[in-house]
């Protein structure tokens, strides 16, 4: 593995190394003058901007590499690949940085120590894999030609790792601690590879928030959190104002927002989403599973992202059945809406 385990480059030996790359993935040899806050500050101010464009995060992981031809029809989904395909990987997170995106998110979210366990991978090298995805995305943001871009290490939901679509519904009826206990090993794993920020993406319902919100608390990466939702409810019909709260005074979240729900959700939700932080949106297409294809039409579109900055969106991307071309399209209307100085605030 030697094409995809490589040294991070210092400044000295590229022109182009991500935000805060040093800072955080050199951790060990610099916490005897760095102050983690300091960095949770620095990527704060980045995500609320200063101009009139946003950030662009990237679009589905798994959907580009379905487009490439990967069977992805396995309880680990797109973190299959981190053992079989890690190559593919890197090619998909580069593709979504051509398109335009500043945010390259790991393929860590279904990723668990159980979940390889099934597949006869010890703990020891599941935690390995699941470091292994943040230097994969590392891989494709060293080797993009442009400065600033940001890796975001996926931390999905609960739900996701029973892959019974679990995370559209929430209530497991787990408590907090007990979803603390669960995450707490995957989380760890993931913040020890020094990504940027960790995505705590595709929240079902409070009491998850709540358990991942205190484990960022005890790790030195900020984070955002973002909820899969219905209206403008989470997915356990909680008031999204509610959940927005969990975040509410916390510094180690840098960004609240929505994702892996319908475009149409994504307006209302930035209305809500009033506690003073950053907000971040990636919806689907639009389009509905029905347990066998995608059916319905696709609703993701440059009017809407357009939209969701006017009301104050400060980072844009898609989920799933939003890729490369979509991040693009996104890419060029933002440049176009900062290029003509519009601003609605």
């Amino acid at each position: 593995m030697k094409h995809i385990g490589r040294r991070c480059r210092s400044p000295a030996e590229t022109r182009n190394p991500c935000l805060w790359r040093v800072a955080v993935v050199t951790r060990p040899r610099l916490t005897f003058w760095l102050n983690p806050t300091v960095i949770r500050v620095e990527l704060a101010v980045t995500f609320a901007g200063s101009g009139v464009s946003p950030l662009i995060s990237d679009g589905g992981l798994a959907t580009e590499l379905e487009a490439r031809g990967h069977d992805l029809s396995d309880p680990l989904w797109s973190a299959r690949l981190l053992a079989d395909a890690p190559g593919e990987i890197v090619a998909v997170h580069a593709a979504y940085f051509r398109a335009g995106a500043d945010v390259a998110t790991t393929a860590s979210y279904q990723a668990s120590f159980e979940g390889f366990a099934a597949r006869g991978i010890d703990r020891r090298e599941a935690a390995g894999l699941l470091r292994r995805s943040v230097e994969l995305a590392k891989a494709a943001c060293d080797g993009a030609a442009r400065d600033g871009l940001l890796v975001a290490a996926s931390v999905g939901p609960y739900g996701a790792a029973l892959a019974d679509g679990s995370e559209y519904r929430g209530r497991y009826g787990l408590s907090v601690a007990a979803l603390t206990r669960w995450h707490r090993p995957r989380l760890e794993a993931l913040a020890s590879a020094g990504p940027d920020v960790l995505a705590l993406e595709t929240v079902p319902d409070i009491d998850e928030a709540e358990a991942l919100v205190n484990l960022v608390r005890s790790v030195d990466v900020p984070a955002w959190l973002s909820y899969t939702i219905d209206g403008t409810q989470t997915r356990a019909g909680q008031p999204l104002a509610d959940a927005f709260a969990v975040a509410a005074g916390v510094d180690e979240i840098v960004a609240i927002g929505v994702n892996c729900c319908a475009p149409d959700d994504v307006l209302p939700a930035i209305r809500v989403a009033d506690i003073g932080k950053p907000v971040i949106v990636y919806p689907n297409s639009g389009e509905v599973w029905d347990g066998r294809a995608w059916t319905g039409p696709r609703r993701f579109s440059t009017q809407l992202a357009t939209q969701w900055a006017e009301v104050g969106a400060r980072i844009i991307g898609g989920c799933c059945r939003v890729g490369p071309a979509d991040i693009a399209e996104v890419r060029r209307a933002c440049n176009q809406r900062e290029h003509f100085g519009v601003d609605s605030h």
